[in-house]
């Protein structure tokens, strides 16, 4: 039955990569490549809060008080984008699972419909090259509240809740390094190259 599930399904991706990575950017980039969506969670709390569905509201009264939405509300939000007919053929998930205990949820969530995740992308950048451009784009788009103190505790908190995660995937063989360095052009070239060694995309 699961050989099955297997063939019915597309590729199962996630992307990861600390703020200021260039993630969001690349994603875009699979998403066409492999002609799947792009799911982030901030693009399914949106569509949740417009439609007004019941864990929409209770997201929105979460976000409104500038506190995080708790795994409770988020993860059946996710569940139910990922059982959507337009995942079927393959999709990129960006933004979700941030924790263990969300990577452990969705493996369970997948699971009930006989798939897996094919593949983990994590957009490696030197810690101070990604405090360097994000400090540039908070000045570029002139965010005061963007400081380096700020900025330096966001990506101390990315990577304290992701370096479990990032082990757990690496460990089920799933995780594929991509060095983030360069620019975009050159980045993607590189997950171009693992997207062709894993028989996603031909060159």
């Amino acid at each position: 039955m699961t050989s099955e599930n297997e063939q019915k399904f597309g590729p199962a991706l996630l992307i990861l990569g600390a703020p200021g990575a260039g993630k969001g950017t690349q994603a875009k980039r699979i998403a066409e490549a492999l002609n799947i969506p792009a799911i982030s969670t901030g693009a399914i709390f949106r569509q949740n809060m417009e439609d007004r569905t019941e864990l929409g509201i209770k997201a929105k009264e979460y976000i409104d008080q500038g506190e995080f939405v708790p795994d409770s509300v988020t993860n059946p939000m996710v569940k139910a984008r990922l059982s959507a007919p337009d995942t079927q053929a393959g999709f990129l998930l960006d933004g979700y699972p941030r924790t263990l205990d969300q990577a452990y949820y969705l493996r369970e969530a997948l699971a009930e419909s006989g798939r897996e995740l094919n593949v983990v992308l994590e957009v490696v950048v030197d810690f101070d090259e990604v405090l360097q451009r994000l400090l540039k784009r908070a000045e570029i788009e002139g965010r005061s509240d963007d400081t380096e103190p700020v900025i330096r505790h966001r990506l101390e908190v990315y990577h304290a809740q992701t370096e479990p995660m990032v082990t757990y995937y690496a460990d089920r063989d799933k995780l594929i390094e991509v060095d983030g360095k360069g620019s975009v052009e050159e980045v993607w070239a590189r997950i171009e190259d693992v997207l062709v060694e894993n028989g996603l995309i031909e060159k």
